[in-house]
């Protein structure tokens, strides 16, 4: 067996692992929050808040391994932000009223969904997905903006971002359509 295709059969064994357990944490993370935010109170909600961080925490970590092939610069530069983003939700700060948390992780949105569309790894739709859902979450920068189109905010971020995990759970990942700045073989120092 030549070295290219062991190389393509390694990179589909372990990044189709990755992407799954990222799809499976980011259901976690998000059915935590709205169950925090909506059904629970107190130390309850706090608790369930830090269980949504900490499962988007392994979300990032793994989008950043699974990507970081395709675009280096940009994926790291994705992940800082959600890095600093999760930092900020964990500990609940909003300075100015400004959830910058949110924000963050609009930029973060921004940049993977362009990654993703990049990738070849996903239909470009679920990165163009991904794209409107960092544009919604820039809401956030407007705190009378945000409070005004709450609803809409979370309706149209969850679903922008919510095809990607179902895609990856249900279709998975198209490890031979990889388009990285290179080529696949960044996917087996993971």
């Amino acid at each position: 067996m030549n070295t290219s295709v062991l190389s393509k059969r390694i990179a589909g064994e372990s990044l189709r692992p990755k992407a799954r357990t990222a799809g499976v944490l980011f259901l976690l993370s998000v059915g935590t929050a709205l169950v925090g935010e909506f059904l629970l109170h107190g130390s309850a909600n706090i608790a369930a808040g830090l269980v949504a961080v900490v499962c988007y925490l392994g979300v990032t970590l793994l989008f950043y391994s699974i990507f970081k092939a395709v675009t280096r610069t940009l994926a790291l530069l994705a992940v800082s932000f959600n890095l600093l983003g999760l930092v900020l939700e964990a500990l609940r700060l909003e300075p100015g009223g400004v959830n910058v948390a949110m924000v963050l992780h609009g930029l973060y949105c921004l940049l993977m969904g362009l990654v993703i569309f990049r990738s070849g790894l996903l239909p470009r739709i679920l990165g163009v997905a991904i794209i409107f859902a960092g544009v919604v979450w820039l809401a956030n920068l407007s705190p009378s903006l945000a409070d005004s189109l709450a609803n809409y905010v979370i309706v149209a971020g969850i679903l922008g971002e919510g095809l990607l995990p179902l895609w990856i759970l249900f279709a998975g990942m198209n490890v031979k359509g990889c388009r990285p700045q290179s080529d696949c073989a960044g996917f087996i120092r993971n």
